[in-house]
């Protein structure tokens, strides 16, 4: 009897936890698939009342068509995206795993105030430190460049990045790292060809952090980029919004929704093993 009662107990709990997980899921996906049906409307519908959420009258790609018409176009700005987001996962990527070995694995005077120091400046809005940024920029000749804004994106990721990657490290037990060097392998060798692949989902996770963060950034490349043909996807979003004559484009603005988010959705889900299994190691030593 008490094992009947032990079962059934397990039971109802494995239901209750099957249903929270499906309600909550549905509460996830429910404005995703609303934005991505709704792309797909007529003009003329998708300034209708947005319910039902999907076509009516047919689909139609016609709201991509017209979110070409903005400004240089479509490609001009998401080409701008690509390459400030994957270049800022590139340089942020090198200078944390680097900063992040040398943090781990090396002594050095000062060694925990600076880490201190570099872990201290997330903590400051990066709205306050805009104007400084802007004049520095300015003063260096890189203003209104897309080489500028990945500069200040690197600058942004790097702090939580080098704290990832010196707790991935630290994760790394020190025999194996031993037992290379007893073998003759020096620093370099010892970094790309045995702790490099232990890291590995660290290194995913400061890189998707690094390209959801560059890719979705709005206020910086709004105060730094003047030059339209430097434009970047968030700000070709604020044309949609401000609309024409003061008439918003519901059905452009869903599309350019989808096209900002496909990519960040396909890239989670290629790489969310090695995603979880950073953050588990960069955050808990």
């Amino acid at each position: 009897m008490a094992q009947a009662r032990s079962r059934s107990s397990r039971l109802r709990l494995g239901i209750a936890e099957h249903a929270t997980g499906m309600i909550a899921s549905v509460l996830f996906l429910a404005p995703i698939v609303w934005t991505v049906l709704s792309a797909f409307k007529p003009s003329q519908e998708a300034r209708l009342p947005p319910l039902p959420p999907w076509p009516t009258t047919g689909f139609s790609v016609e709201n991509y068509g017209t979110l070409n018409t903005f400004g240089d176009g479509l490609w001009l700005p998401a080409q701008n995206s690509l390459y400030v987001s994957v270049m800022t996962v590139v340089f942020s990527v090198i200078v944390s795993v680097l900063a992040g070995y040398g943090f781990s694995r090396f002594r050095f005077p000062f060694k925990d105030l600076l880490f201190v120091v570099i872990l201290s400046t997330i903590m400051i809005p990066f709205q306050s430190i805009l104007t400084p940024i802007f004049l520095v920029l300015t003063k260096v000749g890189l203003h209104n460049t897309l080489t500028g804004l990945v500069f200040v994106y690197v600058t942004l990721q790097l702090p939580f990045s080098i704290f990832m990657m010196r707790n991935a490290f630290d994760a790394v037990p020190r025999e194996i790292e031993e037992a290379a060097r007893m073998d003759g392998a020096n620093n370099l060798t010892m970094l790309l060809k045995v702790m490099l692949p232990l890291v590995w989902p660290g290194i995913v996770t400061i890189a998707l952090f690094a390209f959801l963060g560059a890719w979705n950034e709005f206020l910086a490349a709004l105060v730094l980029m003047t030059d339209q043909s430097k434009f970047t996807l968030p700000i070709m979003m604020t044309a949609l919004q401000s609309g024409r004559f003061g008439a918003i484009d519901w059905g452009a603005v869903q599309a350019g929704v989808t096209v900002m988010m496909v990519p960040c959705l396909i890239l989670f889900l290629l790489l969310q093993r090695f995603y979880i299994r950073g953050l588990m190691a960069g955050a808990v030593k």
